[in-house]
This record gives structure tokens, sequence and C-alpha cells, in this order.
């Protein structure tokens, strides 16, 4: 089924996240994802923060837990993002969607700014909440100040944007929740894990260059890091359109 001009949702691309948004909530998935992303970023922060503190860490940015815990509760925004996509394909009323919007680009645009916008509302509320819950955990041995730790909270916010959108475009690529779901567990955390665990400067490098190498280094605070946060954001925005121009190819290739 071809883009079809002149046709579409009423009120274009307004129209077509309009439905988006409607769809996304009318089915638990979300919430529940909402509610495990808000529970690992409780139980992470916390521990992070007493380990640093059992440890006799040097004093950091109480906002670097909440940076930290991103590392797992960025799977709670992957499987929110991914079955906004995945659960049509599953079920076979992607067919009814692009049927209502045509074109396909403003189905994928649609889909990709109704996640980016919730990834982003829940990642600063996360952000928030983990820097609350570190603060007593570290006893001490975190600094707070007003500035960076709205910095860090935005990062957060905003690196979890960029993995919905990135996830949306690997969603359509696959068309399928395991395939999507292997390729960004792999992605964000395998071979990032991989790659430190072998060590050295080559690899660290490459590492840097990975969505969540440098999505790390654009959230934290004090850390010595290759990059500037603008660069290191920049890198994380890169791989979100990469993904997301691919899923729009294969969308625009293969029919639904």
């Amino acid at each position: 089924m071809p883009d079809t001009p002149g046709r579409g949702a009423p009120g274009g691309l307004a129209g077509a996240i309009a439905c988006e948004w409607t769809k996304l909530w009318s089915v638990r998935a979300p919430w529940l994802c909402l509610l495990a992303g808000l529970a690992i970023t409780g139980v992470f922060t916390y521990y992070y923060a007493s380990i640093s503190r059992i440890n006799d860490d040097p004093i950091q940015p109480v906002g670097n837990a909440a940076a930290s815990s991103a590392v797992l509760v960025q799977f709670a925004v992957v499987v929110l993002a991914m079955v906004t996509v995945t659960s049509e394909y599953s079920t076979g009323s992607v067919r009814a969607s692009l049927l209502w919007v045509p074109r396909r680009h403003r189905v994928q645009t649609a889909k990709a700014l109704v996640a980016a916008v919730v990834a982003f509302v829940a990642g600063t509320a996360f952000a928030a909440v983990g820097t609350a819950v570190a603060w007593p955990a570290f006893d001490g041995r975190a600094s707070f100040e007003v500035g960076p730790s709205l910095r860090q909270v935005l990062a957060v916010g905003l690196y979890q944007a960029s993995v919905a959108v990135l996830t949306v475009g690997v969603a359509f690529a696959t068309r399928h929740p395991a395939g999507a779901l292997s390729f960004l567990v792999t992605l964000l955390w395998a071979l990032p894990s991989v790659l430190l665990g072998l060590g050295g400067p080559a690899l660290a490098e490459v590492n840097d260059h990975l969505p969540h190498g440098s999505g790390d280094h654009f959230m934290r605070i004090g850390a010595d890091a290759p990059h500037a946060p603008v660069t290191a954001f920049l890198i994380v925005a890169a791989w979100a359109v990469a993904t997301h121009l691919i899923g729009l190819y294969v969308l625009r290739r293969r029919d639904a």
C-alpha cells in the first residue's frame, strides 16, 4: 500500500499524533512500563548511592545516581516505544493505521513523537525521583546544586526521548518484538558491556560513540568524558535519526 497523496487523518500530522496518543493509553502496557521504570529507578539509585557511601568514593553530584540508573531504566522506555509499533504488526491493526493515515512517514513520525514526549516526561520524573532517593542514601558522600541537578534531570529526559525515537525506528525495521528487543538489548547494553569489559582505549572509543556510551557522558557530571555534553547528545541523536530513517525505508518498501 504506497503513500496516497491528498489523503490522511483529519488534521494531518496533528490528527495522526492524536490517534497515536489515544492508542498508546488505551492499553495497559505503557502504564506497566512507567511503573517498572519508577521502581527500577528507586531501587537502583538507592543501591548506587549506598555502594558509593560504603566504598567511600569521592564526593560526586547526587544526580549521577539517577544518570547511572538509565542503563536499566531505558529498557522500560524501549518496551513502551516498541509496543506502539510491534503490537500493531502482531494483531494486523497496522493495516487500519495505514488506511487511516496513508502517508507512511506521517504514521512513523507520529508514533516517534508520541513515544519521545512520553519518554521525556517520564525520564525527567524518574531522574527527579532518583535524585531524591539517592540523596539520603549517599549520607554526605554527594553534592547538590540546583543548576547542575536540574541539568542532569533534563539530560536524562532527553536521552530517554532519543532512545524512544531510536526504538520506534528499529521496531519498524524489524516488525517483531523479539527481533527489535534483541537488537536493542545488544546495542544499548550487551555490546557496551563487552567493549568495556575487554578494556583498551580503542574499544573504549568505540563505546563512546554508541548510544548509551555517549548518553552516559551527556547525563553525568564530573566524569572524564571524551566529548562535550552537546557533542555526546548529538551522537545519540544521530543514532536515533539513522534508525528512524532505516525504519521508514523498510516501512515504505514492504507491504504491511
